[in-house]
């Protein structure tokens, strides 16, 4: 398998950006709402970003893909928990308008590089 530089993949810094918008997002909300939701909210996201560069770790495309598939659930988590948010009123139309631009970006990257994995004949 060839080594790619996890932090080179443009779908590993769309997730690195989503990460970080949601924690300063998160970063201002009252004590309860961080602890709940907003604790959810920052390991889901974070966890899209961990896995991607995991996978790249790992030596082995079926390795690699397994953790490109984990990413993929952390995304679907994440929107979970923007959605919880933004009806509980933590999130505005804009701050959800802003995240939802970067996951609508994000998701189709996120398959066209699981696509772009070797597949197990490959090895």
């Amino acid at each position: 398998m060839a080594s790619v530089s996890f932090e080179r993949l443009r779908v590993y810094q769309l997730a690195e950006a989503l990460a970080d918008e949601i924690w300063k997002v998160v970063a201002d909300w009252d004590v309860f709402a961080r602890d709940t939701v907003g604790r959810q909210l920052v390991k889901a996201a974070d966890s899209i970003g961990a896995n991607i560069a995991e996978g790249t770790g790992r030596g082995t495309y079926q390795d690699n893909r397994r953790f490109v598939r984990i990413a993929r659930g952390s995304l679907y988590e994440t929107r979970h928990w923007l959605r919880r948010a933004y009806k509980r009123r933590l999130l505005d139309d804009e701050q959800i308008n802003v995240l939802k631009l970067t996951i609508e970006d994000l998701a189709p990257k996120l398959n066209a590089y699981l696509r772009s994995i070797g597949t197990k004949h490959d090895q």
